[in-house]
């Protein structure tokens, strides 16, 4: 079944993680959900033996658990898991603003000013899902301008447990907009160099992407996450 996609076969297992990393980070796939393999052979359209690879890589980056005598599900945290997460990940991201802001290219600047304007375009369409993906190459990149190789493989690590949160963290319309405009902000102070006023805003974009996301597991709507 894999050659029904034409894609190599030694990329195959990444095609296929790709697709099912969308599927848990937009919710199709829930929390604690089993992953069954059979099913998403059929739906994705490829073997077991790629999507048996892929799902060993989500299961690297934390999006998927390998549990004994149960297979492969989708991670659920606790609402302290998250806590202490995003506690990480927020001094990760204002490290990686403020070193960007100090070693960003002007060509790297500009890709990330391009990419604003369009997630700006999907947030007007209210297209989450493009929104998302445009919103996470923005934080990649400014990660990347910061040049610390040893401060990026640790924000991809703890970032990876924290992407499909940080999707649902924008499912409240006045939070959703909160974070555009600190978007907004971002870039202003990444193109003005301001790599304290940078570091600041991006703690607090953390603090409030956790907030919304332990209110929306406080209130049960975040399936298969627990508030314990």
């Amino acid at each position: 079944m894999a050659d029904i996609i034409s894609i190599p076969r030694q990329v195959l297992h990444q095609e296929v993680a790709t697709r099912l990393r969308q599927r848990l980070v937009e919710g199709q796939i829930a929390p604690g959900a089993k992953l069954n393999e059979r099913e998403l052979s059929e739906s994705l359209q490829v073997s077991r033996t790629p999507l048996r690879e892929a799902i060993k890589m989500l299961a690297a980056e934390g999006l998927v658990e390998l549990l004994p005598n149960r297979g492969a599900v989708a991670a659920s945290l606790s609402a302290q898991d998250v806590a202490d997460t995003f506690e990480v990940i927020a001094g990760l991201e204002g490290q990686s603003g403020a070193l960007a802001a100090q070693r960003i290219t002007p060509a790297e600047l500009a890709e990330i000013q391009a990419l604003h304007y369009e997630m700006l375009a999907a947030f007007t369409r209210r297209d989450l899902s493009t929104y998302y993906r445009l919103n996470a190459q923005i934080h990649t990149l400014i990660n990347a301008a910061a040049r610390n190789p040893v401060l990026t493989h640790t924000w991809r690590t703890v970032n990876a447990r924290l992407q499909a949160l940080r999707f649902r963290s924008n499912f409240d319309e006045a939070k959703w907009a909160r974070a555009v405009d600190e978007h907004e902000r971002m870039v202003a102070l990444l193109a003005a160099r301001d790599a304290d006023g940078l570091h600041r805003l991006l703690v607090q974009h953390l603090e409030h992407k956790r907030d919304a996301v332990l209110e929306l597991m406080h209130a049960g709507t975040l399936h298969g996450a627990t508030s314990a």
